[in-house]
């Protein structure tokens, strides 16, 4: 192969392979910034004289299996009755809103001020139902579950407090911690748990307590009114109405503040389709609110330390197309190097493939000894995990890709099915019962693109291990358990389908029952 010819592939592999390691490198310092501030827990503040007035936002789809659930937990806070409102932000075209009827009405007439807000079509999805929801709320604060959550009873009482005070007037938003009722259902739960611990004990701790910028993340969080307002409202031209209107509310000049000692259970998906779904949906909606923002940004008054963090944080996944690169790419270029020496694979590739791998192992090694007890037990799924992390690529490439020409979109909610850690033993067939259900995702085309894409990489791997490239292997070998990972929890997912349930965008309406 001619010289031209062999830099075209070898410039792009390690241009590729040298972003990846800089975004590898980046987890690394996250993990540093933790370890610094990970005993500068703000002191939780008395409670006070008079509690203010607070309104409970419950944004609802099509979620039969856990509306109940989570109306009667919202309904069981500790918190004076007459300072307390919650609205069901009712969005349903199918019994959920038989459900959420029945549900308002029976704690209405145990004396709470409870409503259900039906809109008949589903304008600024979630975005467009809370501001629906904020024109006629009359708390002062407003706190936000997603369907599957179940806030635990003293959640306001400890939340609440931190907004309240001479010195906490610029408070404008206060997140909690996301746990997880299912996290040992199946070992797609098990990763998803560790993923999202990574997120939370780590990122959301190492940049509120550095001062940094971070993130709403749409559930178990309370806003301050005001900010909503300050910030420009909830607005839906991204996939991501939370980290859009976090970004705002800082830029704006107000504070945020993280309490990962306060949990909220929810529910993770059990579905890979739905997973695959939900990461879609996060991947399109931060790429479309880094376009929308990273100028703001850039151009604020704020500090180079707060704008490089939020640009890598609002441009992170463009790592998932770059992945697909490598993995175009890492075949062709081991084999244009095949008699290259062993000093120079030392020195250039390993190193950037260690930078790119090893600092995501830590990163997530180190949130689940700061969750606890049983953190040895857990790491052991994280060969799966960093599986699936690759697996996803092609999914969330093409998420990226849209996002960077598209504004906006159709949100494609979660589904979820009721299902727990604490009942998965004693309710009969539940691990089956769920694929039964109703919601469910069905697969699209790009599946068929996910089994041709692990085809090409086992072929290169028998084609590596026939010539002799070994010092390709490990690479070959980490990129064809990710994509053949994902084929096969996809073809075990048991959906047929291949199309996802209509949902359409249409005028705003809106009716209210118990009100």
């Amino acid at each position: 192969m001619s010289s031209g010819l062999s830099w075209t592939i070898l410039i792009p592999y390690y241009v590729v392979l040298g972003v990846l390691a800089l975004y590898g490198v980046h987890r690394s310092w996250l993990l540093v910034l933790w370890w610094k501030n990970r005993s500068a827990a703000p002191e939780a503040p008395p409670d006070p004289e008079v509690w203010p007035a607070v309104t409970v936002q419950l944004p609802l789809y099509n979620e039969m299996y856990v509306a109940a659930r989570l109306i009667d937990a919202v309904c069981r806070l500790d918190y004076p009755r007459e300072y307390l409102e919650i609205q069901v932000l009712d969005d349903s075209t199918d019994e959920t809103r038989d459900i959420v009827a029945g549900k308002v009405a029976e704690h209405r007439a145990r004396g709470f001020d409870i409503h259900h807000l039906h809109r008949t079509d589903r304008t600024g999805f979630k975005a467009g139902a809370l501001a629906a929801g904020t024109l006629r709320a009359r708390g002062r604060f407003l706190a936000v579950f997603d369907a599957d959550f179940v806030p635990p009873a003293d959640f306001l009482r400890k939340v609440i407090p931190h907004f309240l005070g001479p010195d906490r007037e610029r408070v404008g938003m206060v997140q909690a911690r996301w746990d997880h009722l299912n996290r040992s259902f199946s070992l797609l739960t098990r990763i998803q748990a560790i993923l999202l611990d990574g997120h939370f004990l780590i990122e959301h701790t190492a940049r509120h307590r550095s001062g940094r910028f971070f993130n709403f993340n749409g559930t178990a969080g309370v806003w301050r009114r005001e900010v909503i307002d300050d910030a420009g409202g909830w607005q839906h031209d991204t996939l991501t109405e939370d980290l859009d209107l976090s970004y705002r509310a800082q830029l704006a000049g107000w504070k945020f503040l993280y309490l990962p000692e306060v949990a909220v259970p929810s529910e993770l998906p059990v579905d890979v389709n739905g997973f695959k779904s939900q990461q879609h949906r996060w991947a399109k909606g931060s790429i479309q609110t880094g376009r929308k923002l990273i100028g703001r940004v850039l151009r604020s008054r704020l500090p180079w330390a707060v704008k490089a963090e939020a640009f890598v944080h609002l441009t992170n996944n463009v790592s998932y197309v770059l992945m697909v690169l490598l993995s175009l790419l890492v075949f062709p270029a081991m084999a244009l190097r095949q008699d290259a020496s062993s000093r120079t694979l030392l020195l250039v590739d390993v190193p950037l493939f260690l930078a790119a791998t090893v600092s995501v192992l830590a990163f997530y090694v180190a949130s689940q000894v700061a969750l606890g007890e049983g953190w040895r037990q857990r790491i052991r799924t994280l060969p799966a995990l960093m599986g699936l992390g690759i697996g996803l690529s092609i999914n969330n490439a093409r998420a990226v890709i849209a996002g960077f020409f598209q504004d906006g979109g159709v949100f494609h909610r979660t589904p979820k099915y009721s299902i727990a850690d604490s009942i998965a033993d004693s309710v009969e067939g539940q691990e089956k019962g769920w694929r039964a259900k109703r919601y469910r995702v069905g697969r699209n085309l790009f599946a068929l693109v996910e089994g041709l894409f692990a085809l090409y990489l086992a072929c290169c791997l028998v084609w590596a291990v026939k010539d002799g490239m070994w010092y390709s292997l490990p690479f070959l070998l980490l990129f064809v358990h990710g994509h053949c990972y994902i084929v096969l929890l996809t073809l075990l997912s048991n959906d047929l389908g291949w199309n996802r349930e209509p949902e359409k965008d249409l005028a705003p309406a809106l009716e209210t029952s118990g009100s």
